[in-house]
């Protein structure tokens, strides 16, 4: 018997039990389409930390204050000055850009409208650390840095305060400080914690300092922050390190606290993406256990053929069917049974996949590897469990089969 001859008795034989063969192959079919479904929900997991890492913007480190105590109470100091930019340019040279930073919270108002928000004082390199790019007008020009009273807002705040026009050019007041809007940001979404990126207004920074928060009045030079952009991600460990020691000359640590702290923005990113891809995988082990309950099903029923199929088996070797013969047409009919299995869980695997895509607003990604990793997994398990039916099949003493009641 050729392949083909085996293929052909494998789908006769099958079909003579068209629901038994159905049944048989259930446990397949769930497995392979749950493998499939995990698999989906794990890759937009993964698929929505990329999307907010590129949001946040690559290879970021921030520097902060440090917490210090006073009188028993921890709070931050701000010890982090804007003369610490250059510091950090001669000691750092793997920092592609270094954006010091002030922020507060902030009521902005336009007309009848206000909003409460978050107010940044930043340089123009603020923009190009955080890869964030304008959505309609401009940037600040180089003679806006010095004190200008030019804004730009965020799409929440753009949204929220001129719903029913563009705000360019229009005035708005920040603190009560008059403020021209100049452009509006693209928009960025949802940072991991869940706060919305894009309820922000951006001043200059030596406008934010003189004009919107009073902290500042007895230190001009002082920041809230300086973010500081890698040139990959594989120079990000060495920075970081550079940047301990340039600032642990500066800053250096006293009996109150630390006087920076430094936060790896890829490290903590990579962490959760790492956590989504574990969770992806046991998900998907735990899914592949149906398709092991699946196999042992068809070597069930394929034990049970083998026994009702007896005195057949004793006819085919008694007119020259050879003992691999045997062992061919139901090693076939094992992967018959697995393979349909496979292709039905996968048809349904995808379709659950995007009906929960559409039903949880959750990013899932059905990948055609996924897809011919499941099917061909399937097909081993019709090889695996259906070999010992087969052997037994072909082992048969002829004469005993034929006298089989």
């Amino acid at each position: 018997m050729t392949v083909l001859d085996s293929l052909r008795a494998a789908i006769a034989a099958l079909g003579a039990n068209p629901l038994r063969s159905v049944l048989t192959t259930l446990g397949i079919i769930i497995g392979v389409a749950a493998v499939i479904v995990m698999v989906a929900i794990g890759s937009g997991a993964r698929s929505r930390v990329d999307g907010v890492i590129q949001s946040l913007g690559s290879n970021l480190i921030q520097v902060l204050p440090g917490a210090r105590s006073f009188s028993g109470v921890r709070a931050a100091s701000n010890l982090i000055t804007e003369r610490d930019v250059p510091a950090i340019r001669a000691g750092a040279p793997d920092a592609v850009l270094i954006a010091p930073f002030v922020r507060g919270t902030s009521q902005i108002i336009a007309g009848n409208q206000n909003w409460p928000t978050t107010a940044f004082g930043v340089t123009d390199e603020f923009f190009a650390a955080r890869e964030w790019s304008i959505g309609e007008g401009r940037l600040f020009e180089p003679t806006e840095m010095r004190g200008g009273k030019v804004v730009v807002l965020g799409a929440t705040v753009a949204r929220e305060m001129f719903p029913d026009g563009s705000p360019m050019g229009q005035v708005v007041r920040v603190n009560r400080v008059p403020f021209t809007v100049v452009g509006v940001l693209a928009e960025k979404g949802q940072t991991p914690f869940g706060q919305d990126q894009d309820d922000a207004v951006f001043v200059p920074l030596d406008t934010a300092r003189q004009r919107l928060f009073g902290r500042f009045a007895s230190r001009p030079d002082m920041v809230d922050g300086i973010t500081v952009k890698g040139a990959s991600s594989e120079t990000l460990g060495k920075l970081e390190a550079d940047l301990h020691e340039v600032l642990s000359e500066r800053h250096p640590p006293t009996d109150a606290g630390e006087g920076y702290n430094i936060r790896n923005l890829g490290q903590l990113l990579e962490a959760q993406a790492s956590t989504s891809r574990v969770l992806a995988l046991l998900l998907a082990a735990v899914a592949s256990i149906s398709l092991v309950v699946g196999g042992i099903g068809i070597m069930n029923i394929m034990l049970v053929s083998v026994t009702e199929r007896t005195r057949e088996i004793g006819l085919r070797m008694a007119v020259g069917a050879r003992r691999r013969d045997i062992l061919s047409q139901f090693l076939v009919e094992s992967v018959v049974l697995a393979f349909a299995g496979g292709l039905i869980g996968a048809a349904l695997g995808i379709g659950a996949s995007v009906a929960i895509a559409r039903a949880a607003e959750w990013p899932v990604l059905v990948e055609p590897s996924a897809v011919a990793l499941a099917c061909g997994f399937a097909a081993a398990v019709g090889v695996f469990f259906g070999y010992y039916p087969a052997r037994k099949a072909s082992r048969l003493d002829p004469i005993e089969a034929l006298r089989y009641e």
